[in-house]
């Protein structure tokens, strides 16, 4: 029972991320009607799917500060509302900037779901399930681009407005996570470290673990100094949080420069240059999601078995090897056509497996409660950051230099990414949010105290 009301907390939690996923996949299907029925330049349809983006960056950016002050809760409501108000605004739009308007409220709730809803999840988890229980958001995620695929695919592109279908079907995940997110707790750490309300949160630690409550409200007490007082942006700047900062900034750059969320949004016009039909592009999006969400049901069966370093060492040889075979590719036109299709679910299944499913799981874990709000709000803005510039340059820069030079530096930047998980990136697994702080050099001597006991 205990294992089932964790885990339903936890999906609720992760709805947001299939409605992070649904509503930055859907528009693949329509962006090029989109683009015939308004008669768009391509710098204006590049910046028409990017407006999601840029309200993504603002979401990210500000989502930590409502989820530090009135709670990891209160906040998925607001977005779960927001994913609501954008899927049917879209949907209606009655021209182009009034769809950039609602795109844009979408692209709020997609930046602060992936601040809240991940830091949500690892603050109520257990140890030993953290890793899969955290990456069910990116499971998540890549169910609803797999469900935004189908979806399209389903509609098709016969009507020019076709597109207003595609996004107005969002209403319905999007109601239900409103409805359910009303069924979920608060996160008891956040309890304890902002509002020092202990005895509320015991009671959900309780169900949680009833044999650890204890042991967990003392260490979840000795990792903050004034218990009850939420940190201020001035002090998660400070020096004691160069480390934690630099790994989740330096791990989401990586993830964007990647390209994945470029080949999200614009599978099908990839699939273009290949030669493909419309058609046959639009059934290769709905494979390219398929790839993705097998590959990420395998990272989450291996992630608290063999670690978050495991998986992204294979990702970074997976998009290594893809992607400069890509560039190769389109470099020599080389049987484009037949290869290049192949690997870009290669590349798929490499940031499944590696990025994909280590990155909300990762940034989630570094930072000590005090300031995991800030923390995850600096690694998803730095994601979305990236992803705006990527994809809201990319049909205008494939279009100037071609595949071959895009998929050659994307592939050079995961050579860096390989680098970075050899040298730099700790391995998280198995052990408290609270024994992390002191894994990573940035706890409390009261902590560490409580720590040691604890091994004792």
């Amino acid at each position: 029972m205990r294992k089932h009301k964790i885990f339903f907390w936890a999906i609720t939690s992760a709805l947001g991320g299939f409605l992070f996923g649904f509503d930055t996949a859907v528009i693949s299907g329509g962006e090029q009607n989109i683009q015939l029925m308004w008669e768009l330049s391509d710098i204006m349809i590049g910046q028409t799917i990017a407006m999601a983006l840029y309200g993504t960056i603002l979401g990210a950016l500000f989502g930590g500060i409502p989820a530090q002050r009135f709670g990891r809760r209160a906040s998925l409501i607001w977005i779960a509302a927001l994913f609501l108000i954008s899927a049917a605004g879209s949907a209606l739009a009655p021209e182009v900037y009034s769809l950039m308007f609602f795109r844009f409220i979408g692209g709020l709730s997609i930046g602060a779901s992936s601040v809240v809803a991940p830091m949500y999840i690892s603050e109520i988890a257990p140890a030993d399930k953290r890793g899969k229980l955290t990456a069910l958001f990116q499971f998540n995620i890549v169910l609803g681009i797999l469900v935004a695929y189908f979806s399209n695919y389903l509609i098709g592109t016969e009507d020019i407005e076709s597109w207003r279908w595609m996004l107005g079907v969002e209403v319905v995940p999007a109601t239900l996570f409103l409805i359910f997110v009303f069924l979920i707790p608060e996160s008891p750490r956040w309890l304890i470290v902002a509002k020092n309300r202990v005895e509320e949160a015991k009671a959900i630690l309780k169900l949680i673990d009833p044999e650890t409550v204890d042991a967990s409200v003392k260490a979840i007490q000795a990792s903050d100094l004034q218990p009850g007082r939420a940190a201020k942006l001035s002090e998660f700047f400070s020096k004691r949080y160069k480390f934690p900062i630099l790994l989740a900034f330096l791990f989401a750059f990586f993830n964007q420069v990647s390209g994945i969320n470029a080949i999200i949004y614009f599978a099908p016009r990839i699939f273009d240059l290949t030669g493909m039909g419309a058609e046959a592009a639009l059934l290769s999006s709905v494979g390219v999601g398929v790839v993705n969400l097998v590959f990420t049901m395998l990272g989450l069966l291996l992630i608290d078995r063999f670690g978050r370093r495991f998986l992204m060492y294979i990702g970074s040889f997976g998009y290594i090897i893809s992607l400069s075979a890509i560039a190769y590719a389109f470099f020599t036109q080389t049987f484009v056509g037949m290869i290049v299709p192949i690997l870009i679910f290669v590349f798929i299944a490499s940031h499944a497996i590696g990025q994909g499913a280590v990155i909300w799981v990762f940034i989630s874990e570094i930072f000590p409660n005090a300031v995991r709000s800030f923390g995850n709000s600096l690694g998803s803005s730095t994601h979305w950051i990236f992803a705006a510039i990527i994809a809201g340059n990319f049909v205008y820069i494939e279009s100037i230099f071609g595949g071959g030079p895009i998929f050659a530096f994307f592939a050079f930047m995961m050579v860096l990414q390989l680098i970075f998980v050899w040298k730099i990136m700790p391995e998280t697994k198995n052990i408290t949010l609270e024994e992390m702080e002191v894994k990573l050099g940035i706890s409390h001597e009261e902590l560490e105290k409580v720590v040691r006991e604890e091994e004792l």
